[in-house]
């Protein structure tokens, strides 16, 4: 098994290497003066278990392009098998026609994954479950629950949490975690006029006097969520923090979250996280590198990866 990182996560691949034991593959992957992608992999991969760790988070285009020549190279160099293990799988939220002429973004992403010769996918927290079904390979979605778990536990007392889906579509998202911390459930009813924009409308659920957990796969202007705190607070909740996977935070996200009456902003490291996330008083980035690992290391073995969540 060799492990190849690509340069959108680097500190994340180095992470899944030391849990593995593993060095990473040696490889270049560098821009040409008019920025086109050059990958050059160092090392014999003949007939090697290959996993490429590659986000296609910002900038989104260059980043899904690297792991499309990276995957090319492997290919071209005999590996036995390509795996691509992206963290976080970009154009997710383009799953289905918004409206006429226009794309189904993802499904084309997962057409040039395989066409490029992937031979399987590992992601997390998909945006909608149906994307499993673009890819005509074999793909593993992992979900960051289990590591939300152990940290809710550790920073909450279970007696006063509710959790909070922000939406109607991820309350199942919700249901599992409130399942799992035997915790009430609440529903926020929004209503979005226009992309990027949200207007929080009602809350389904009891929250007065309760702490308040907020769980969603993606956080990206993350308007929504501080409407969504906003709201809770002026129903009473004692508390608001928010678990989210995928931490995109684009433009003023960070600033907007800060100046929130947000708690705390829990995210993975799915993506690598900047520098006003790192400095921020109420960002918190947690690790996703041992359940990657694991996974990575049970495909390897052809071991079961659904068992992880068992």
């Amino acid at each position: 098994m060799k492990i190849v990182a690509c340069n959108s996560n680097r500190p994340l691949a180095e992470a899944i290497a030391a849990h593995l034991n593993m060095s990473l593959c040696k490889a270049s992957i560098r821009r040409f003066s008019d920025m086109e992608c050059f990958v050059e992999i160092e090392e014999n991969v003949r007939g090697e278990d290959v996993f490429i760790i590659q986000s296609t988070s910002y900038p989104a285009n260059d980043n899904l392009m690297e792991l499309l020549v990276c995957i090319d190279a492997l290919r071209r160099g005999s590996a036995r098998r390509i795996t691509a293990v992206m963290p976080y799988f970009g154009y997710a939220r383009q799953d289905r026609k918004s409206g006429p002429r226009t794309p189904i973004s993802a499904k084309l992403v997962a057409n040039l994954i395989t066409e490029a010769g992937a031979n399987r996918v590992l992601t997390l927290d998909l945006h909608a479950g149906q994307i499993q079904g673009f890819f005509d390979i074999p793909l593993d979605n992992l979900y960051a629950a289990p590591v939300f778990l152990r940290d809710i536990e550790q920073n909450y007392d279970a007696g006063k949490l509710v959790m909070v889906s922000p939406d109607v579509g991820g309350v199942l998202r919700a249901r599992a975690l409130a399942k799992s911390l035997e915790a009430d459930l609440a529903i926020i009813d929004k209503r979005r006029e226009r992309a990027g924009v949200s207007e929080v409308m009602h809350i389904i659920g009891d929250v007065e006097g309760r702490e308040c957990i907020v769980v969603d796969d993606i956080v990206d202007s993350a308007g929504t969520l501080c409407n969504a705190a906003v709201a809770l607070k002026e129903a009473g909740a004692e508390s608001v923090s928010a678990y989210i996977s995928h931490g995109v935070l684009s433009g003023g996200a960070v600033s907007r979250v800060s100046a929130s009456p947000l708690k705390s902003l829990i995210i993975t490291d799915s993506i690598q996280s900047t520098e006003a996330v790192r400095v921020s008083h109420n960002v918190r980035q947690i690790t996703i590198a041992p359940l990657m690992g694991e996974a990575i290391q049970r495909i390897s073995e052809e071991r079961s990866v659904s068992s992880l969540f068992d």
